[in-house]
This record gives structure tokens, C-alpha cells and sequence, in this order.
């Protein structure tokens, strides 16, 4: 597998995306947010999805040209138009809307709608908590997504992921889940290499549980499972309420056939911390709380107990100093997708 560093993964996607028909300054910061996930380990939402944005651009799924548009604002809450231009820019956009709004009012809410796929979700509640935010971000399928409700067989809901990141000293606490089993990209990614899934993440079209991640792709096509296994009916639900917030109060919608492919509704708050109590404060309480998780009697053979967000911070670290390996299959579907593209990967 080739080896890359964050700059030349960004690099690469900035020129795709930018032959692909995207704004220079737009394409860096689609590309910087593919470069860090697969930086800190989530490939699943790194430059793997460089086909699927190249192709919704051709399909007019995205709009490369596509206005941001803030079309409400109010002390408290705030709606975003993305005009089916990228997902990463609509969401930083609603990252600077949301500080803005929070610095004046304490707490403020964003709703996007007409926004496509944003990426890795925990990318932005952790910039919000690095800049001394508390936040919490959910993203719903309005088109229906890749799941099945709890005790159905039919994709109904979309792997609805929610973040939520809390400041701890210089880095964060960070919750990055979806209500699904699993992200469709982990899924993807196996499909890609060959692999099979474990068990109890998948059904093929005839609701039989299923390994091989070609039965989610194929015509009839399966679906994902909710988070939870035998108490599945947990994740389904909260999949169901990110839909009434994420979907329904955003305006993206819920179950829809007409929306372009990959769109997302997206639900975002963030809390100042500071109004709330002096931040050395609100430190100590943080440190204290991660000295009492970690202080736990650990099970057998486990030697640490991590805070959410510390694999992911560890992984960073590990990849900033060794490089990014991208499985051959992705790297062939990069190059070809380049060449097809015409975009030049010479000095990378």
C-alpha cells in the first residue's frame, strides 16, 4: 500500500476536486476534511469518497456553485440554505454561524438543509470544542439512506450519525458514532478490499444476516442494521428522533425521491462555556471526571481505559509521524479517477 502525508492526501484531493469542477478555495476545505479523516483513522470518510463527490458533481448531484445561504437568523437559532453545494463547507459555514450566535446569546443552534454529504461529523464538534465550546452535531438521510427500522427488512432511515465534544485542556472528549451498526463507509471500504463484515452489521434483500458487503451494493440491494444487535430498537430510536431534529425542524425532510443524492439535514448547537462558569473551572471539573473513569479496576487483559476521542487523537499522532497507508484498491480508484478527470498527480 502507498504511504502519504496529510499534505500530499490534501493535496491530491484539491486537485480532483477542483478538476471535478469545484472553486480552488472551495476544494481545500473539502480536501483538508478528507485528508484528517483518513488522518485519524476513519478511511471511510477520507479520499475514498473522491469517486462518489466526482460522480454527484457529474450527476448534478452536487452543486459545485451552489450558494451558501443563511436564511434565518435569529439571537438563538439560525437556518442554512446549502444549495446542494458541498457538505463541508455548508457545515463550516454553520460552525461560524453557531460561534457567532453563542458569543452573543451563551448557546446557539443551526438547522442546514440542501447540504451534501459533510464528511466526518466529529470533525466539526471537535473544532467547536477546541475553540472552548461544549457541541453536539447530528446529520439525518432525508432520502431514506442504507438502514432498516428495528424489526423491518427496507433501507428507511440513514445511518444518522450524532458528535458530541467537550474542551479537555488542549484536545477533547469526543463522542463520533452513527445510530447504525455501522457507517455505509466502513462497508465501503470492505467491499473495496475484500474483506467481509463482522457478523450482525448487514442483511441482504431478503433480510438474511450476511458477512460479504457485496449483498448491501447488489440489485435488490440489503441494508443496515440498527445500533444495538439484540437491543437494536435503542439505536432505531434515536435514529427516528435525529430525523424529526436533523430532517423535520431543519427542512431537509424526512423519506424523500426528489432530493439529489448524498444530501444531509443537519442539526448543530454549540454552548460557550465560558458564560456558563470561568473555564479553569470548568478544566479542573473535566480532569477530574477523566481521573475517575481512568481510575476504574480494569477488566482482564485490558491494560487502559480510554476517553471517547482518544484512539482517534493517539491515531493522529501515529499517522503525522508514520504516514497515511491507502489500501491499493482506493489508490486505483484515485488514479483512474484522475486520469479521467485529467487532473495531474505529478510531484505528489
Amino acid at each position: 500500500m502507498p504511504t502519504f502525508s496529510t499534505d500530499q492526501l490534501r493535496d491530491i484531493a484539491r486537485r480532483i476536486l477542483e478538476s471535478a469542477g469545484s472553486q480552488p478555495d472551495e476544494a481545500d476545505i473539502v480536501a483538508g476534511e478528507l485528508a484528517e479523516a483518513n488522518l485519524v483513522g476513519h478511511d471511510s470518510h477520507g479520499i475514498i469518497r473522491l469517486k462518489q463527490y466526482a460522480d454527484y458533481i457529474e450527476q448534478g448531484h452536487i452543486d459545485p456553485r451552489g450558494a451558501v445561504e443563511i436564511v434565518l437568523e435569529l439571537p438563538a437559532m439560525s437556518v442554512i440554505d446549502g444549495h446542494n453545494n458541498f457538505g463541508q463547507l455548508i457545515a463550516s459555514k454553520a460552525l461560524d454561524v453557531a460561534f457567532r450566535g453563542a458569543k452573543q446569546s451563551g448557546a446557539h443552534t443551526v438547522f442546514c438543509r440542501n447540504c451534501n454529504h459533510v464528511g466526518r461529523v466529529g470533525s466539526y464538534t471537535l473544532k467547536a470544542a477546541r475553540a472552548g465550546y461544549v457541541a453536539l452535531m447530528a446529520v439525518n438521510g432525508p432520502g431514506g439512506g442504507g438502514t432498516a427500522p428495528w424489526g423491518g427488512l427496507d433501507r428507511r432511515l440513514g445511518t444518522n450519525p450524532i458528535s458530541m465534544a467537550s474542551p479537555w485542556g488542549d484536545d477533547a472528549i469526543l463522542l463520533d458514532m452513527t445510530t447504525s451498526i455501522t457507517a455505509e463507509g466502513k462497508i465501503r471500504v470492505a467491499h473495496q478490499t475484500g474483506e467481509t463484515l463482522a457478523e450482525g452489521m448487514i442483511i441482504d434483500s431478503a433480510g438474511r444476516p450476511t458477512t460479504n458487503p457485496a449483498d448491501y451494493y447488489r440489485d435488490p440491494m440489503g441494508a443496515i442494521l440498527p445500533l444495538g444487535g439484540a437491543m437494536g430498537f435503542k439505536g432505531y430510536g434515536m435514529s427516528v428522533m435525529l430525523d424529526v431534529f436533523g430532517g423535520i425542524l431543519s427542512g431537509a425532510g424526512t423519506g424523500r425521491k426528489d432530493l439529489p443524492l448524498g444530501t444531509n439535514g443537519v442539526w448543530l448547537q454549540v454552548i460557550d462555556v465560558e458564560q456558563l462558569m470561568p473555564r479553569e473551572e470548568f478544566d479542573a471539573a473535566i480532569e477530574h471526571y477523566v481521573d475517575w473513569i481512568k481510575s476504574s479496576r480494569k477488566a482482564p487483559g485490558i491494560d487502559e481505559i480510554l476517553m471517547p476521542g482518544e484512539i482517534e487523537s493517539r491515531r493522529r499522532e501515529q499517522r503525522v509521524r508514520d504516514g497515511v497507508e491507502v489500501p491499493d484498491g482506493t489508490w486505483k480508484q484515485t488514479c483512474d479517477l484522475a486520469e479521467r478527470l485529467g487532473a495531474s498527480l505529478e510531484g505528489i
